[in-house]
This record gives C-alpha cells, structure tokens and sequence, in this order.
C-alpha cells in the first residue's frame, strides 16, 4: 500500500511539473513542441480548443489503443498520467511567467524533462505520443526512439504553418534541450572511467602506479590471449578524470570506458575507447 502511494504521489508531481511547463512557459509563447500537448497549443491557437481538452480527448484515444494493441499492461502504466496530465493542465493556469522567449523555452524544457525523467524512472507515463511508437514497434519492429522522433516531428512542423518559422525553431529547440537534460538525468552527472590494462609482464609496476600515485583500488585477473592462447595479467579499475601514470610496453593494451554513476550503482553509458599497442 505504502508502494502505491509512493508511486501515486511521483506521477502526480511529475504530471504537475509538465502542466507547469506548458501552462506556465511553452504554451503563453506559442511552443508546440511535440507530444499531445503539442498538439494542444496548435488546436488552442487555431481552432480555440483549450489544451486541457485536446490532452484529454487525446489521452482518451491513445488509452483505447494501447489496451487493444499494447496489452494490459501498458494500458495500465499510461492510465493515471493520461487522465492527471488535463487535469493538470486545466487547474495551472496559463500565464506568461518571462517574457523573454528564449528565457522560457530553457526553463519551460528543464521542467518539462524533470517530470518525464521523474515518470520514465517509476516505468510510467503520461500516455499521448509515447503510444504509437510502442505500436510501431510491436507490429513493424520501428525503434521507439525513431518513431517518437517522427510524430514529434511532424507536430513541430505545424508550427511553421501556424505560428511562424521562429516559433518553429524555438519549438526544435525545445526539444532539443529536453533530449539532453533527461540523458543527463538518466545517467547522472559523475562521470568515471572503467579502465582495463594487460600486461605480460609489468603488472606490479602497473598497480604500484595506480594504487600510489592515484590511491585508487584495483582488481587483477589472470587472463589468457583469445588468438595466442599466452597467458597475461588484467588490472581494472574505475577512476574519474584522472591521468593513467602508465607508460604502455610491448604487447600491452589500455582500454577505456565511460561510465556514470547513479544511485543504485554504475553503469556504462559510453562505448569502449580502445588504444591498442603491439
């Protein structure tokens, strides 16, 4: 129960935060970027529809897909944050907080990505857009990512149509930022390197090295060569920004790997740079 409640009360703050987001930044400047509610403030400008309503109906729709489509449990997921995100938007009211336009659209997308991060966190969602692209997926194979680009896209495109090219770009913008504050609040902000160094022969040197002149702890294995079959010594370790004091010899490798730490440990967020020496 406790659970529940927990989980509850994250959808509705996250919820808040977008509603905020658009209510109180995007929306008084004329960004649709992407999403229903997106869609919202171009139905608002064009047809006088509130946005609330447009989410609603929206919502409405994509939840009856996603239960025909998707399944139970999807349905069940996308069902609170469907119906809280009108509501969110109906009780925040929409007033222009900045008047500066760029001002807005960076604070309006910082908002916007703590709440989607908040929900993607507790494997929720605020139904919508993120729907289709689950259906694409299912029945097309079409990466979700690149089908949330497309109907994204094609909702950031109206805005030449209906607001203006600088509305346009500001609404890319949006977007933008919003793609790179969640990366970062997915991986987190302490960046470390994992480091792998084998050596045939100078592996003491290689630790008195890292365990001296850096004071980091390392793990040594005994590993053997895949195409040789010789036998030599692994040392890992993971470091932050930090220079390896290691001169590599013959027949010696160094590779290294970015990671992030998160709270529930580290995790690798970058592909492997090797520097390879024979």
């Amino acid at each position: 129960m406790k659970h529940l409640v927990k989980q509850f009360l994250l959808v509705a703050v996250s919820i808040a935060l977008i509603g905020a987001s658009i209510n109180l930044f995007l929306a008084p400047h004329h960004i649709a970027a992407g999403g229903v509610t997106g869609i919202g403030i171009l139905a608002e400008q064009a047809l006088g529809i509130p946005i609330a309503m447009t989410v609603l109906v929206l919502n409405i729709i994509m939840l009856i897909l996603a239960f025909i489509f998707l399944g139970r449990a999807v349905f069940i997921r996308s069902f609170l944050g469907s119906l809280l995100l009108p509501i969110s938007l109906a009780v925040i009211p929409e007033v222009m907080l900045a008047q500066d336009r760029l001002l807005s659209v960076i604070f309006g997308s910082m908002i916007f990505a703590i709440g989607v991060a908040i929900l993607y966190r507790i494997e929720a969602s605020s139904g919508g857009t993120t729907i289709p692209p689950l259906i694409l997926k299912k029945y097309f194979n079409l990466n979700t990512s690149l089908g949330l680009l497309l109907v994204d896209s094609i909702i950031v495109i109206f805005n030449i149509f209906i607001f203006g090219v600088e509305e346009f770009l500001f609404a890319i913008l949006s977007l933008v930022l919003v793609a790179i504050i969640m990366n970062y609040l997915e991986t987190g902000l302490k960046k470390r390197k994992a480091v792998m160094i084998m050596s045939d022969q100078k592996i003491e040197e290689i630790k008195t090295g890292l365990l001296e002149e850096l004071g980091r702890g390392i793990t040594v294995f005994n590993v053997s060569g895949g195409y040789t079959g010789s036998e030599k010594n692994d040392a890992d370790g993971r470091f932050r920004n930090a220079r390896i004091p290691i001169r590599p010899e013959n027949n010696q490798y160094i590779r290294q790997e970015s990671l992030c730490h998160r709270l529930h440990g580290i995790r690798s967020t970058r592909t492997w740079l090797q520097l390879s020496y024979n």
